[in-house]
């Protein structure tokens, strides 16, 4: 009976036109299970071709599902890459703010020290146009000096012997010697102001060479705060094509979520016509459930009134067969009655027959 339900629900969910019974399966007819394999056959290759176009779908949804993972692996460890670079500038944001405040201190001492630089150049042209003059006093001053020195030897070879030349001679002697040590003297002087100047300008290089020795450790902060800087327009272009790679993985996935969507959409109307599918070979099973428990009962009942019957006829047989046997009973009796009839009968003839004359051909005469 396990069998035989379970085949005729399946051959009501194949929704066979003819009805599985209990006859086909007990005296299957050719034709009637030629019909039911061929509905189970004809099944059987719906359901692999269906099985066949929704694998490459289930495929995809799992390649698509196993992207969807590796992109959120993906998106989460660059969210926490995002998140670590944003804590280290957090982090460094006080430090560049000094560092941008230290170098905007140091050009402005850069400007200042630029500018205390071209005075002191031009100071220090002046100065040395100044020496140039001197220099050049100071070298007339001893060719004059050199030619005093040799007229007065020219004038000493020619002395004369008389006197008012030689007064002459010698006043003229003192003025120029009185003018060589005027111009002697003139020349210490500005031999003085050239050494002072030389000692100004000593200490101005020696200040000029700690203001360079400043501006060089200057000049290395800013070169160290222009590499900050640098490090810092890198960190930030970094961050630029982070964002610009997020947002790519953002587009990616918004697409990735609208196949999925789409994939979703898909699969829900598949399940929706496998429901309604379902719904309706549920109501033509319910159908066919009610058809049969009415057969059924119909059956049951057929089956008690042959029960019936069969009881009935039963009873008949049994009251026949004791018929029979009583009037087999009776039949031994009547014949056993017969036999003694015939036997007195016989017995009585012969009796009979001695008693009777006889003819005169020799026969005995009977009684008609």
């Amino acid at each position: 009976m396990n069998l035989y339900s379970r085949l005729r629900d399946v051959m009501a969910s194949l929704n066979c036109p003819m009805q599985f019974n209990l006859r086909d399966l007990i005296k299957p007819d050719p034709r009637r299970t030629e019909h039911f394999l061929s509905g189970i056959l004809n099944f059987c290759l719906y359901k692999e071709t269906k099985l066949n176009l929704l694998r490459p779908i289930v495929e995809e949804l799992a390649l698509l599902d196993d992207q969807r993972k590796e992109w959120e692996a993906k998106i989460s460890q660059l969210n926490a890459e995002i998140a670590g670079y944003s804590e280290a500038r957090e982090r460094e944001l006080p430090l560049i703010q000094e560092v941008e405040s230290k170098v905007k201190e140091l050009r402005e001492m850069i400007a200042g020290l630029n500018s205390n630089q071209m005075s002191l150049r031009t100071s220090f042209r002046n100065l040395k146009e100044k020496t140039g003059q001197m220099d050049e006093k100071i070298s007339k001053a001893e060719f004059d000096l050199v030619q005093s020195v040799q007229e007065n030897a020219n004038l000493r070879s020619k002395i004369v012997q008389s006197p008012d030349k030689l007064q002459r001679a010698l006043e003229e002697k003192k003025l120029a010697r009185d003018e060589a040590k005027n111009a002697e003297r003139s020349a210490i002087q500005s031999f003085q102001e050239k050494t002072a100047t030389v000692e100004v300008y000593s200490k101005a290089l020696k200040k000029m060479s700690k203001h360079f020795a400043m501006m060089q450790a200057i000049h290395e902060q800013v070169n160290s705060a222009k590499s900050v800087e640098k490090e810092c327009k890198g960190l930030k272009a970094k961050l630029s094509d982070d964002v610009v790679l997020d947002k790519s993985l953002e587009a990616k996935l918004i697409e990735r979520e609208g196949k999925v969507g789409q994939l979703e959409e898909h699969k829900r109307q598949l399940q929706k016509e496998r429901d309604l599918k379902f719904e309706e070979s549920t109501k033509h099973l319910n159908s066919v459930k009610s058809e049969v428990l009415s057969k059924r009962c119909e059956l049951e009942a057929r089956q008690k009134k042959v029960e019936d019957v069969v009881a009935e006829v039963d009873s008949i047989t049994i009251k026949t067969s004791m018929v029979r046997e009583s009037g087999a009973a009776k039949v031994q009796q009547l014949i056993s009655k017969c036999e003694e009839i015939v036997k007195q009968f016989q017995q009585s003839s012969s009796s009979i027959g001695l008693l009777l004359p006889v003819d005169g051909n020799g026969t005995k005469t009977t009684f008609d």
